[in-house]
């Protein structure tokens, strides 16, 4: 900033400035999970909640955690059992919400951690340390060095470690197919979690202390943790119901931001318009609940804003919100200083509607509409309650001191007129500056030599006053600049800057002005940041309840175009009962959709075996099955005219197989860890779906397969999980290689033969496919049809058992080729040679050859 003063008709210039958990059999590749506690004496272990386990005689609790980027890694060690625990990557919020609820669960004795760990985790470790009264002791914070938990390291621990539950007869490829089916070790931050608890349990020899350095720690078995209320869901079962799907981003100015969700379950109803909105409804759908308290208490809100009456306020609700900001970005940044100026007009800036307020004056508008709002919801009662007279005196203290447009276009902060006289005061002197140097130029050039045309007096922050006059073309040496009477300061574009006796004057005068000005305007920001984060609380609050509104809001918004209806849950039901279930993804893409029912559990069996034609529809009634409990359980209306869910603790799936490098897996060893993974840790209250399982082999054993694991569960009886298998495999059915029982239903996709076509109705009935139609299929894809001719030729003689022989066309020209050879031999043949032996050329050669004629 510089204030020139010039004389006029001269040129002036001057420089310009819940712990679900159960052991498994010594054989067992994956880990179980347990039932619930009145489940005691049945086939598999009680669930065990960690608090309980750690206040077990002896028994000690070893947690160590990883928090990277919004997202924890954790695995414990349980000394009752000699058991690790783990939790895949979880995403937790700032103030970790989800590592307080697994400390209050399982109670560790110690938490080990990286010694690089975010502010953050290091402020929540000090806390944890500093709480006298937590029972039955504080846990001891243990810091390992960061490189203890690198990713290739802590693979290396896992891989290598001593467990007594691998038999000793396996390889090392053989170990490592068998720990790939217990250990997620996509979830990078949990297999760091798990190799720094390694590393920690080795250095302090948990458990064999007074043992000889050669007995390692007893690690029995790993077992995945969850949550109590959460519903467990793996990574594949999100992948295969595309319940998230990442893509690249096609704008190529974003292609290093990395991906945009494509067609997914979350992609359809993210119609938030905050950033912690989304980012809440993304921690929803990681999390699914068994709450029924929290499910209904989100249901209200959603059925509430569906009623017509409630159109309205719900519209302008979700305009308030997309002007709730990154409150706790520019909480941190006052804490640091580093406010900017654009920060105090996202938290006060008034806008043309009075609706359209932003942040603090948004969050006033959101308080007085829910005011309004029946109190008897939840969610409008804190609203109303917990958006205090705060906001008021938060907003009113900004936009009494804060000078907007000043602040925007100084890009610093600056003050409203009369919130300080002495600011007040300078500015105005430094306003009146040109006009008052002008005057001082004025008489400065009187005193100069008569051959200097013009001269200007400048203002310099930080320098102060100096006097500038143009260099003459006599000024050609340094020597040349000095001038009685001034102290030449420097030479910049072609102007020569001194101190005369008037610009120190000035400078003892007034001062600089522009720096005293910033100073005091600093003071008071840092004063008005103090009053701010004095009330950060109530902002924090504001950001929580505002972004639930908003997730709801986005959630009733889709519920309302798409013909969602609400769920209805029974803790006494074990099983899910769905009419007129739509898959909310295919309806989108399709003319027409065929709406189908489901019931499973109680006297309508528990494992349904679902036959039909290829493509008729199996995997997508799969799927809808599995996406219609998954939004129940997120607290989501779903795309059915009904739809009840009973008491659901995970969902499992073998839908698509995936390939892997990373631990050179096959397509089908992918598949049986799938299918190991439901088998190990199923419970009664879990859902099942498996779609052409044993298809990755030959059919015979990809059929024993697969018999024989719906056999193991059909063995448990009450307890067998809810099962929905889709298959091709018919032998199946016709060999009867499933018990006959009430457990077991079939079902099947009812098409009708009309001549050569197949028509598809896409809805599901009793019963069994009679053939999987194939060739139907085949055709559709456009294989010619001499092709499909010969197929169904082949399959038809391997059904009536008969051989199969090969086509007229080919066997002619295959006849004359052989007679051709016949003939051949005859021709080469030399009857005068004395060693030909006649006996052994028709025996070796000519019979052999005629055979094949023949």
């Amino acid at each position: 900033m510089a204030s020139v003063g010039a004389i006029p008709g001269r040129t002036p210039q001057g420089p310009g400035p819940g712990a679900a958990s159960a052991s498994f059999p010594s054989l067992a590749p994956v880990p179980g999970r347990g039932e619930s506690e009145e489940e005691e004496n049945e086939q598999e272990p009680a669930e065990v909640s960690g608090a309980v386990l750690s206040r077990a005689a002896g028994a000690w609790i070893h947690l160590c955690v990883l928090w990277t980027s919004g997202y924890l890694g954790i695995a414990y060690y349980d000394t009752s059992d000699s058991t690790i625990h783990f939790m895949p990557d979880a995403p937790d919020h700032e103030s970790l919400k989800l590592l307080q609820r697994v400390l209050d669960e399982i109670n560790p004795r110690s938490v080990v951690t990286s010694a690089k760990q975010d502010e953050n985790m290091t402020r929540f470790l000090g806390k944890l340390a500093s709480q006298e009264h937590r029972e039955p002791k504080r846990p001891e914070i243990v810091f390992l060095p960061s490189v203890d938990f690198g990713l290739e390291i802590s693979k290396q621990r896992l891989l290598s470690g001593n467990y007594a539950f691998i038999p000793d007869s396996m390889t090392t490829t053989e170990k490592i197919l068998f720990l790939s089916s217990i250990i997620p070790f996509d979830c990078l931050l949990t297999v760091r979690a798990l190799g720094g608890l390694l590393k920690f349990l080795g250095r302090r020899r948990i458990g064999v202390e007074l043992e000889d350095y050669n007995i390692s720690v007893p690690i029995l078995g790993f077992k995945k943790f969850v949550l109590t209320h959460l519903v467990s869901i793996d990574q594949d079962t999100y992948s295969v119901l595309q319940i998230f799907k990442s893509e690249s981003h096609p704008s190529v100015y974003k292609v290093a931001s990395g991906l945009k969700e494509g067609l997914s379950l979350f992609g359809i109803l993210n119609r938030c318009r905050c950033k912690w909105g989304e980012k809440l409804l993304r921690l929803w759908f990681t999390r699914p609940t068994q709450d029924l308290g929290e499910l209904n208490a989100r249901l209200d809100v959603i059925q509430f804003f569906l009623l017509p009456q409630n159109l309205d306020i719900a519209q302008m609700l979700h305009r308030l919100l997309g002007h709730i900001k990154n409150v706790p970005l520019i909480l941190k940044r006052m804490k640091l200083s580093h406010t900017k100026a654009s920060d105090w007009q996202v938290l006060y800036k008034p806008a043309f509607c009075p609706f359209l307020l932003q942040t603090v004056y948004s969050a006033l508008g959101l308080r007085d509409a829910c005011r309004s709002l029946p109190q008897s919801i939840q969610l409008f009662q804190d609203i109303a309650q917990e958006f205090s007279d705060d906001l008021h005196h938060i907003a009113s203290l900004i936009g009494k001191v804060v000078d907007f447009e000043g602040s925007l276009a100084e890009n610093r902060f600056t003050v409203l007129p009369n919130i300080d006289p002495d600011i007040d005061e300078k500015k105005r002197r430094l306003m009146g500056l040109p006009s008052f140097l002008t005057e001082v130029a004025r008489k400065e050039l009187e005193n100069l030599d008569s051959r200097i045309p013009s001269c200007s007096v400048i203002y310099i922050p930080l320098i102060g006053f100096l006097l500038s006059i143009p260099r003459l073309p006599s000024m050609a040496e340094a020597s040349d600049f000095e001038i009685e009477g001034l102290d030449f300061m420097f030479l910049s574009e072609e102007k020569l800057h001194y101190r005369s006796a008037r610009t120190k004057e000035l400078d003892a005068l007034l001062g600089d002005l522009h720096c005293d000005i910033r100073d005091q305007e600093t003071l008071l920001m840092y004063q008005l940041q103090c009053q701010v984060l004095a009330r950060a609380a109530v902002l924090t609050r504001v950001l929580d309840l505002a972004s639930r509104l908003d997730v709801l809001l986005a959630l009733a918004s889709a519920a309302r175009d798409y013909g969602y209806s609400r769920p209805r849950y029974a803790p006494q039901l074990i099983g899910v009962r769905i009419q007129n279930g739509r898959h909310p993804l295919m309806e989108l893409c399709a003319r027409t959709f065929v709406p189908n029912s489901a019931e499973c559990g109680g006297d309508r069996g528990r494992v349904k075996v679902i036959t039909g034609p290829n493509s008729s529809g199996k995997s997508i009634y799969l799927k809808q099955v599995g996406l219609i409990t998954f939004m129940a359980l997120v607290g989501s209306f779903v795309p059915a005219e009904e739809a009840e869910i009973g008491a659901v603790d995970a969902i499992f799936t073998r839908i698509h197989s995936c390939d892997s490098i990373s631990l050179g897996l096959s397509t089908f060893m992918i598949d049986l860890n799938q299918m190991a993974k439901a088998v190990n840790n199923a419970t009664k209250q879990s859902l099942v779906l498996i779609d052409e399982f044993g298809k990755g082999t030959n059919t015979v054993d990809g059929l024993a397969l697969l018999a024989a694991v719906l056999r193991h569960w059909l063995a448990l009886g009450p307890t067998c999980p809810h099962i929905f298998v889709a298959t091709n495999f018919l032998s199946l059915v016709q060999l009867q290689l499933l018990p006959q029982g009430p457990l077991v239903q079939y079902l099947t996709m009812e098409t009708c033969e009309d001549g050569d076509d197949l028509v598809f109705f896409y809805q599901v009935c009793e019963g069994i496919a009679k053939a999987s139609h194939a060739s139907h299929t085949a055709a559709q894809a456009g294989l010619p049809d001499q092709l499909l001719t010969r197929g169904k030729e082949v399959s038809d003689l391997i059904r009536s058992g008969k051989p199969i022989k090969p086509v007229k066309e080919l066997l002619k020209e295959k006849q004359m080729e052989n007679c051709q050879t016949l003939v051949d031999k005859f021709l080469k043949l030399d009857l005068d040679d004395p060693n030909l032996d006649l006996d052994l050329f028709m025996s070796q050669e000519v019979l052999p050859a005629a055979t094949a004629i023949l």
